[in-house]
């Protein structure tokens, strides 16, 4: 049973982070060169705005913002479940191989399948979860022993082989296509958030809706996994079993925001182990915690990339790196 004292603080923190993420959006709204006045955004949500008003509100600005925060939603609760299921606080999609995976599948698609990447915004998050899922399998696989099952160690570092070779794979792959095409897979491979209208918004948000509960029901199994195996087993769980769903789950959701967002790494990293040290390792109460932080990460590391780092010229992906990769250094040195 979660004492009373911890879900109240569970309820605060998601307030303050709602809160935030809610005022990060009104700023990406306003800063930039298409911007709108904040004393204008309610008229404008409200029908009371102008042509340029709306059209940047509802076209441009909202859209974004939907995208980015979904996407980092996705990413964090992707690093959540692979932290658990290996063990291993290093653990994220970007790291391991996922990001890599759903990446070349779409850079595949994309250089090969004789149409504009938008055409597809419906089919490349499968897309991307295949050739994401296919990674997953080789990786899990590798890691995999027939005496000691899965070793959570072993897995992150094929993973992060898989991924540096991956990563070739797409460099050769660009090496003979057309300037424009290598261009948008460059874009891509920086973490450049490259969808922009409400279509990539219903390809996304359905991944998520089902995802994040099914996740949140999961719970329970993430503590148990999070244990040493043998008190797993000792309790009846079905480690191997449950292990594969959640990976399954996992390689989904990371699948379906990179597809929208390009290469980003170290948001499932980071949000995570924030929101353990906020609120405790209990899954029940850090996940909805680490998926609105995941969220607001990646909507404010957008939000600084397109308008005050170098005119809007960052892709979002860098400007968490700067962030992450230092933490990344922190964690691998405390552990």
């Amino acid at each position: 049973m979660i004492q009373t004292h911890l879900l109240r603080k569970q309820r605060l923190l998601l307030l303050i982070l709602s809160l935030l993420t809610l005022l990060t959006g009104i700023f990406a709204i306003t800063l930039g060169p298409a911007s709108i006045e904040p004393s204008r955004i309610l008229p404008a949500l409200f029908g009371g705005g102008t042509f340029k008003e709306d059209f940047v509100l509802f076209s441009i600005r909202l859209p974004r913002i939907f995208i980015t925060f979904l996407a980092g939603a996705a990413l964090a609760l992707s690093g959540s479940i692979l932290q658990a299921i290996t063990r291993n606080d290093l653990a994220d999609p970007g790291i391991i191989g996922v990001n890599t995976g759903a990446g070349t599948a779409i850079a595949v698609f994309f250089l090969f399948v004789p149409a504009e990447a938008g055409a597809f915004v419906y089919i490349l998050p499968i897309v991307g979860f295949l050739g994401a899922i296919l990674t997953a399998v080789f990786i899990y696989f590798s890691a995999y022993d027939r005496k000691t099952g899965l070793q959570p160690i072993r897995l992150v570092l094929t993973g992060v082989g898989f991924s540096l070779a991956l990563s070739g794979v797409m460099i050769v792959l660009t090496s003979s296509a057309s300037p424009d095409k290598v261009e948008f897979i460059t874009k891509w491979l920086a973490g450049n958030i490259w969808g922009s209208d409400w279509t990539f918004v219903l390809a996304l948000a359905p991944w998520l809706l089902v995802l994040v509960p099914f996740t949140l029901y999961k719970a329970n199994r993430l503590n148990v996994l999070g244990l040493s195996e043998p008190v797993a087993i000792g309790i009846g769980v079905s480690v191997e079993k449950e292990r594969a769903v959640l990976l399954l789950s996992a390689v989904a959701l990371a699948a379906s925001a990179v597809s929208v967002t390009g290469g980003i790494a170290f948001v499932g990293l980071m949000a995570p182990h924030i929101a353990k040290s906020l609120i405790g390792p209990r899954s029940q109460l850090y996940l909805p915690i680490a998926v609105l932080l995941g969220g607001w990460l990646l909507l404010f590391a957008d939000t600084i990339g397109r308008n005050v780092i170098s005119a809007g010229m960052v892709p979002a992906g860098l400007v968490v790196s700067l962030i992450g990769a230092p933490y990344f250094i922190y964690l691998l040195l405390r552990k």
